[in-house]
């Protein structure tokens, strides 16, 4: 049933915070009591709401907040956050000194940008990104020595440095994820060997936290998994994975706006895409892609309601979507409509939502539209 709280929306996300916490608890379990722990809330919290989660993990200062940018950490700073943030993105020059006024934790990952923060008169606390092998952001081992030189001739101190692993998430490949941990030790390696003792070191994220034990190193960043979901089918099924149990933490409802029969060979949605075999039961949802409901469930998607499964017939439209309740009984008009979660028996969760559009949890939770309301329960 509807509460109080969301009876005004047609759609809303809610946060199972029991859930957040037993994964933030399920991963600690898995890492030295010495190594920290950075909860990645990057990109929205991975589409469940950047300030929902951090308000529910903030109380635990030892937590680090991971983000993709200047602007979501000093939005975590100005909701009163305290704990350490951390940028994993690129932050423009011109910005670095907002960086050091509110205490964030910058990236530097480019000569350039380790130029930029050399000419701040106040610097802002940084870590060095090192790209042992994702051939993406940060210095490439044939690059440690004049980074080396660099350092010391700007007098730039590392808070730490770390790398990030291309397919760490993949057990079938361990080889390759063993290469970048070897690299990185050699690097790291480096760096004390010229004075830089004090350092912060961290590569993996929820996949190598979860499969390879020797990379969790002084910190772990963990992001899809603290949400309820194995980085990949691989983790979860092969002799590699861990036995642990993760719970789904966002949970997608609408409503029933509209309720009608159609008759026989009716065309439902635009350009005629499907038509329906017999008088057929239909639901109107308020919801559609602008929504971040994916236009490739257009025929192939199913919702819960009533506890049963209703498939989404037609095409999903910008701002509604239809499904068929021929097979659901007592359906109204206002009646809850779970897109992702659970229903009585029945569960819809994004991994099932993302294999049938060919794409992943990631992308289809972080796809959901920021200005839908998200709820902690």
């Amino acid at each position: 049933m509807k509460s109080q709280e969301t009876s005004h929306l047609r759609t809303w996300i809610e946060i199972d915070s029991r859930a957040l916490h037993h994964n933030v608890e399920t991963f600690l379990r898995l890492i030295p009591e010495t190594t920290r722990f950075m909860a990645v809330i990057k990109s929205n919290a991975y589409g469940h709401g950047l300030m929902t989660v951090a308000s529910l993990l903030a109380d635990r200062q030892e937590i680090w907040f991971g983000v993709d940018s200047i602007t979501e950490a000093l939005r975590l700073r100005r909701e009163k956050i305290k704990n350490p943030v951390f940028v994993l993105g690129h932050t423009l020059p011109s910005r670095m000194r907002e960086a050091r006024k509110h205490a964030v934790i910058l990236t530097i990952s480019s000569f350039e940008a380790l130029e930029a923060i050399a000419k701040e008169k106040d610097r802002p606390e940084f870590h060095i990104k090192i790209d042992t092998g994702m051939h993406r952001q940060g210095f490439l081992p044939d690059q440690i020595f004049k980074l080396l030189k660099l350092l010391n001739l700007f007098k730039l101190v590392p808070g730490g440095v770390y790398t990030h692993f291309a397919c760490a998430k993949d057990p079938r490949d361990r080889e390759y994820t063993e290469g970048q941990i070897e690299s990185f030790r050699r690097i790291i390696a480096s760096f004390k060997k010229v004075g830089f003792g004090n350092l912060i070191t961290h590569a993996a994220a929820s996949g190598g936290t979860l499969l390879f034990p020797k990379s969790h190193f002084d910190m772990v960043r963990v992001g899809m998994g603290m949400y309820g979901y194995v980085p990949s089918a691989e983790s979860r099924t092969t002799d590699y994975g861990l036995r642990i149990k993760l719970k789904p933490v966002l949970t997608w409802k609408t409503i029933i706006s509209e309720a009608k029969e159609i008759p026989k060979d009716a065309l439902v949605g635009y350009d005629g895409t499907e038509r329906v075999a017999k008088k057929t039961k239909i639901a109107v949802l308020p919801i559609g892609y602008w929504h971040g409901y994916d236009r490739g469930l257009s025929s192939v998607g199913e919702v819960l309601i009533r506890g049963q499964r209703a498939k989404v017939i037609g095409r999903v439209s910008m701002d509604m979507t239809v499904a068929d309740i021929t097979g659901v009984p007592a359906v109204k008009v206002g009646d809850e409509v779970t897109l992702i979660g659970e229903d009585k028996r029945e569960t819809i969760w994004a991994d099932e939502l993302s294999e049938k559009i060919g794409t992943t949890q990631y992308e289809f939770l972080t796809r959901i539209n920021p200005l839908i309301r998200r709820i902690a329960v």
